[in-house]
């Protein structure tokens, strides 16, 4: 379990640019930390749990054996990224590469708001990051939901997407699929904003409920720009069901959420 724990944590780091960054980030010691790494020691409860809300997993997960870690958080194939590309997939999507924008000044993280797909009436907040590599712009978008049935108690139901980001002439086009399940994938359109300082972004988001009947569904989004680097502990907390009304979920928010026609996508933005 503590070798499984190290080549994790080791795993997980990568996705970061420094190890620095990374105990900087969680107040932890880079010495204490460095153990961690190591095997030589193994994190408090406490930390432990700090540790797996930092990176969006459950502390137990941080002990699976890497290969189930390694798809978890659905980390990338080093060695087939630096082969050859000529699959399909690969080949078809290389005008897209060609002729799309640069997205840089919209790497970071964001909050994404949306009305829930598989629970009418409520308000899903989600936690993207949209990073940039090797000249492709990738994100990850991460939902928490708690649902109960009758006479169950209630059970947590976790998603964690991976998709890549495109702008094409004045749009953003984001395409995913769910990694934990690879059962589903969704597509989000963003209108960009073209103000110096970005805020919210408004757009929709096709895919299907996460529900038992998985139903095609269509909602509005808004993505609520955080910063470049952030306390993801503290963000990965708001990450669950709202209702309409919460205090949390400000006027405008709700109006975005709700304002013009869904059938076309025609709608103003900030």
């Amino acid at each position: 379990m503590a070798d499984f724990l190290a080549a994790n944590l080791k795993l997980a780091c990568s996705h970061y640019r420094s190890i620095s960054e990374v105990c900087r980030q969680l107040a932890i010691h880079r010495a204490q930390f460095n153990k961690y790494l190591s095997g030589q020691s193994e994190p408090t409860k406490y930390n432990l749990k700090r540790i797996g809300d930092f990176f969006g997993v459950e502390d137990y997960e941080l002990k699976l054996p890497p290969e189930q870690f390694a798809r978890l958080i659905g980390a990338r194939n080093t060695s087939a990224a630096s082969g050859p590309q000529n699959d399909p997939i690969s080949e078809l999507f290389k005008p897209l590469h060609a002729q799309a924008g640069n997205l840089s000044r919209y790497c970071g993280y964001y909050f994404e708001y949306s009305n829930c797909m598989s629970v009418p009436g409520s308000i899903l907040v989600s936690l993207v990051h949209l990073w940039e590599e090797r000249g492709s712009f990738l994100f990850e978008r991460q939902e928490r939901q708690e649902r109960s049935s009758a006479g169950l108690q209630q059970a947590e139901v976790r998603c964690r997407y991976l998709g890549a980001a495109f702008q094409l002439q004045d749009r953003l086009f984001l395409i995913d699929y769910e990694s934990l399940t690879l059962n589903e994938m969704s597509q989000t359109v963003l209108i960009p904003s073209f103000k110096s300082r970005i805020t919210r972004l408004n757009g929709l988001k096709t895919g299907v409920s996460s529900g038992d009947r998985r139903n095609p569904a269509c909602t509005r989004v808004v993505w609520e720009f955080l910063g470049e680097e952030i306390n993801r502990i503290n963000a990965y907390r708001q990450v669950k069901l709202y209702r309409p009304d919460d205090p949390r979920i400000d006027d405008d928010i709700r109006e975005r959420l709700s304002a013009g026609t869904v059938s076309n996508g025609l709608f103003e933005i900030e």
